[in-house]
């Protein structure tokens, strides 16, 4: 699924339908064309993208599950918060995609999403088959409201604050739903880390074939792996990480936390130099 998603049209409602730069203040002059020179916020799909995607989806499982077993809950969630917080003020900052940034923040979303969805069931006990309905509502709530404002929802129209507000609340929700179902098919379900993984892996394969062989819409097929990404991750990255009485390998999640922040690391410097995930005229 790296065929590039044709842009659309942006609106011209005030400030928050603004291109991002005219809504900075900016005083350079804006290019004649509406589309393909405004900046926007977020990279090519390409296999970079799957790839540290996937790696953030392991990274922020463990890196959740290790902070909360390592320091009080409370503390871990509110350094999670903050460091959320800090991130996403870097991306809204920036004019344009800056991979670095824009990357830190998906991690720090993996994080913070993974200790919303355990703060809901370990905390207040609600089963994993309840919190995954509760954030499938709330991401189906999201795509509805974004779709109705701005009829796109795809990712390459994310040149306007409020399309970038969107998107940002649509990826906090995949990674919390992903996080409870994940947790919901291995231990609700009994089926355990690596079960969960390959079931996981076989269902982020059919929008992929769909897409390729079918025709299956491109923005439809996107949401689909993007959403399917987050369980698949977490649940290798638990089969590794956890324990072997709780049916992991016993690497530990500190291990496989710091391995996996490398790789990440090595992509996003890679993508830095060469800029294979931009468009060219957005260089």
């Amino acid at each position: 699924m790296s065929k590039t998603i044709p842009p659309h049209q942006p609106n011209t409602n005030p400030q928050l339908d603004k291109p991002i730069s005219s809504a900075t203040g900016s005083n350079v002059a804006q290019p004649t064309h509406p589309v393909l020179n405004v900046m926007r916020k977020v990279p090519e799909i390409t296999v970079f993208f799957w790839i540290i995607k996937l790696l953030t989806t392991a990274m922020g499982e463990v890196t959740s599950d290790y902070l909360a077993h390592q320091l009080d809950p409370i503390i871990a969630v509110a350094l999670g918060g903050i460091g959320l917080l800090v991130a996403l003020i870097l991306q809204f900052a920036v004019r344009r995609y800056v991979p670095w940034i824009y990357w830190l923040a998906v991690v720090m979303v993996a994080i913070f999403g993974t200790m919303a969805a355990d703060v809901l069931h370990v905390g207040f006990g609600v089963p994993y088959l309840v919190s995954t309905t509760l954030f499938l509502v709330a991401l189906v709530v999201i795509f509805l409201l974004w779709y109705l404002t701005e009829k796109t929802l795809s990712i390459h129209s994310i040149y306007t604050r409020r399309r970038e507000l969107f998107y940002w609340a649509t990826v906090m929700a995949t990674f919390a739903l992903g996080t409870a179902a994940g947790d919901m098919t291995a231990s609700t379900f009994n089926l355990g880390y690596l079960a969960s993984g390959v079931l996981f892996a076989v269902l982020i394969a059919i929008p992929a074939l769909a897409y390729w062989l079918f025709g299956l819409n491109e923005i439809v097929a996107f949401w689909l792996a993007y959403i399917l990404t987050r369980p698949l991750g977490a649940s290798f990255a638990d089969w590794v990480g956890r324990s072997r009485d709780l049916g992991g390998l016993g690497l530990g999640t500190g291990q496989v936390s710091l391995v996996l922040t490398v790789l990440i690391v090595i992509f996003v410097g890679y993508l830095t130099v060469t800029h294979k995930d931009i468009k060219g005229e957005q260089r």
